[in-house]
């Protein structure tokens, strides 16, 4: 047998024998493969997004302020309202700072806004005419702010969000001015203080907010384009007067 596989070797062209121990190269065990690699890259970590609270915001710039000027200037800083965008400037009070009257207005308009004072042109005369009536004036007895301190673009109704946006400076703003009484003038400041609107329907019925007991009263703007609503007006400053004589 074993010369016979020599022959079939020598036949097949084999010449020169290269080990003494034949290999059987079907029992060699397969090489395994390497293992592939894969480099791991680090991706960046997502951050999500971060939701701004402007209310909130506004809530510690106005707790911060410990006098009105302070308050003033926190309301420069806020970047959250819009309205500030395009106006021409802050309209933030006038008057007399301790007075036992604080008269609480809507939104500055053109002339508010070029001036930067609350109440003055057309309406801001007739104010003090009304004032005036019942021995009070800005100068001596009177302090004078706003809910909005931008003016609106085309003098629009201040929205929702807007007045929400402001009112932590509105409560502190009147903290920091301490009246015993405010009156609020227009349905954007009833809104914002008693939570009510229909000026019409509210004024010369006492309310109660921030504190304090309110009077609301017609925007003297719409007494000028509506001369009937006077005598009301009239009435309003009667009952404030009175008011003011018993406490």
């Amino acid at each position: 047998m074993a010369w016979a596989a020599l022959e079939w070797q020598a036949d097949l062209g084999v010449s020169d024998a290269i080990g003494d121990t034949p290999i059987d190269r079907y029992l060699m065990p397969a090489e395994k493969p390497k293992p592939i690699v894969i480099p791991v890259v680090s991706s960046p970590a997502i951050i999500a997004p971060v939701t701004l609270d402007p209310i909130a915001i506004a809530e510690k710039s106005a707790e911060v302020a410990q006098d009105l000027d302070g308050l003033k200037q926190a309301l420069k800083n806020f970047p959250h309202c819009d309205l500030r965008r395009g106006a021409r400037n802050l309209v933030f009070s006038d008057g007399t700072v301790g007075a036992r009257v604080m008269i609480l207005g809507e939104a500055p308009g053109r002339e508010e806004d070029l001036q930067g004072v609350p109440f003055v042109g057309p309406a801001g005369l007739l104010l003090d005419k009304m004032l005036a009536a019942i021995g009070l004036n800005r100068a001596e007895n009177v302090y004078i702010g706003t809910v909005i301190p931008w003016r609106p673009p085309q003098n629009r109704e201040p929205r929702p969000e807007e007045i929400a946006m402001m009112m932590p400076f509105v409560r502190r703003h009147v903290e920091l001015a301490a009246p015993e009484v405010l009156i609020c003038m227009g349905n954007t400041s009833c809104s914002a203080v008693v939570g009510k609107r229909g000026v019409a329907k509210l004024r010369g019925q006492w309310q109660e907010g921030l504190g304090l007991p309110v009077l609301p009263m017609v925007h003297p703007n719409v007494l000028l384009r509506q001369s009937a609503e006077k005598k009301q007006a009239w009435q309003d400053l009667l009952a404030l007067k009175v008011w003011l004589s018993k406490h």
